[in-house]
């Protein structure tokens, strides 16, 4: 660590919580990939279902390899679903499943927050990989201003992950939405629900070790 680098203290509750969320989220998909929905439809037949009833036939569906690497690409207009929630008929994965979905429609009616967050994404991957040589390049050469770029490129990062939220949150919603919908039983939509609940703590965590990093950034820019 940087000698003087007080800002990292904060890091370390968002870090503890994180490490939580992230527990969280795998042991409650663990827990509810073991128990199989009662529709019986699996993840694949689930997101079709979503997908055609909302108008959306020219969306494929494709097999990603890893685990809940499971993500909508607006950019190709494809939903891309894990081994394990494409083929399981487990709660877990019709809830992934949908929530992926759940972000397909948000593109086709052109929501906001999607469209500010895709917009944003391109600045966040330029600023994540290039503001700590930037920060500590600045440090080391004392040349403020490359600091202070630092910091700004990681506003991009933290914008990014706070917009992360709404849409993410919106996108399991409407998956809750369209599975009450008579696509499963309705004693299946609280478990969903539950793993939504645990996907979404990983999105706070990352906003909230980001917000953490931030400050630490701006203490280290304003250092004697």
């Amino acid at each position: 660590m940087y000698f003087g680098d007080i800002g990292f203290i904060l890091l370390i509750p968002a870090i503890i919580f994180s490490m939580y969320a992230q527990s969280k989220v795998n042991s409650t998909f663990n827990k509810y990939l073991k128990r199989q929905s009662e529709s019986g439809y699996t993840g694949y037949q689930v997101a079709r279902a979503i997908l055609d009833r909302n108008g959306l036939y020219d969306v494929d569906i494709e097999l990603v390899k890893g685990r809940l690497s499971d993500h909508y690409d607006p950019r190709k207009r494809v939903l891309r679903l894990s081994r394990e929630v494409y083929q399981s008929s487990s709660v877990a994965s019709v809830g992934v499943a949908a929530h992926e979905v759940g972000h397909a429609i948000q593109h086709s009616e052109g929501y906001f927050p999607l469209i500010l967050r895709n917009n944003i994404a391109p600045i966040a991957g330029f600023g994540a990989r290039f503001v700590w040589l930037l920060v500590f390049g600045g440090l080391i050469l004392g040349i403020g201003d490359l600091v202070y770029i630092g910091v700004f490129l990681y506003l991009g990062v933290v914008a990014f992950q706070l917009i992360t939220l709404p849409v993410e949150y919106n996108a399991s919603n409407r998956a809750i939405e369209q599975l009450n919908n008579g696509i499963i039983a309705t004693a299946d939509i609280k478990s969903t629900k539950k793993v939504l609940s645990a996907a979404a703590l990983t999105y706070v965590a990352a906003t909230l070790v980001g917000i953490a990093q931030l400050i630490r950034l701006v203490l280290l820019a304003n250092r004697d």
